[in-house]
């Protein structure tokens, strides 16, 4: 009989453990998708209601499922987690790996198409556009995908793939391929893409968009120059015969 009431409190502090756990962790996911919510109320313009955020927002969903993915992923039910992260690239066409790692503030607009691979880490109040990529190179091992700061916004279409930074306050301009770090306070454009503006201050470059000398000018410019060259040695050839 004792034996039975010591397995029957054993059972009940183990449950009331289990509980209570479950409840730290609904109420840290439920903060975290509360500070979600306040972020897409702050950064889109659309946006009406916290109501319509959560019920509406794939964005919103995405991170939602993510948060519950990844607190399994970090208590190794691998398992579980990806089923959870692939159900919900199913419903919002995002794809978000449980493993990433990403802070509070997250605002994906639109969000179809974007991926987050396993080691990317994300800081906090990032905005991300759609079709984002942030993955890897297929060369490296390990940490394979970006590491983003704190405020760093991505332009639709971009693609930022590898184990580097992307210093804090950042922009990657839309459909730019980033494949080094971006220093913070910084802007990146094009493909490959480079910084054309850091704290503020445009960035000398020698080419750029506008700018990009014309090489049949050159060429023409060449002939020219040859053409004046050969004239002026007949001209001289011409004035030493007649003397």
């Amino acid at each position: 009989m004792n034996q039975y009431k010591i397995d029957l409190d054993l059972v009940y502090e183990s449950a009331k453990k289990r509980i209570n756990g479950l409840r730290k962790l609904s109420r840290s996911i439920v903060d975290e998708i509360r500070t979600d919510i306040a972020a897409v109320k702050e950064r889109d313009p659309a946006a009406r209601n916290s109501f319509e955020i959560l019920l509406l927002y794939s964005g919103v969903h995405a991170l939602l499922a993510y948060r519950v993915s990844h607190k399994l992923y970090i208590n190794r039910h691998f398992l579980s987690a990806r089923a959870v992260s692939q159900l919900a690239r199913h419903f919002t066409g995002i794809e978000i790996h449980p493993g990433a790692k990403i802070g509070k503030g997250l605002f994906i607009d639109h969000g179809m198409g974007v991926v987050i691979g396993e080691t990317t880490e994300i800081g906090d109040n990032c905005t991300l556009y759609q079709g984002v990529t942030l993955g890897g190179t297929g060369k490296d091992v390990g940490k394979r995908h970006p590491t983003l700061g704190n405020n760093v916004m991505v332009g639709a279409g971009a693609k930022v793939l590898g184990p580097f930074n992307i210093g804090d306050n950042a922009k990657i301009a839309a459909n730019a391929v980033v494949l080094k770090e971006i220093p913070t306070n910084s802007t990146a454009v094009g493909i490959p893409a480079k910084v054309v503006r850091q704290s503020g201050q445009k960035i000398p470059s020698q080419l750029d968009q506008v700018h990009i000398p014309d090489p049949v000018s050159r060429e023409i410019s060449k002939l020219e120059h040859r053409i004046a060259k050969l004239e002026a040695e007949a001209r001289a050839a011409k004035e030493c015969d007649e003397k």
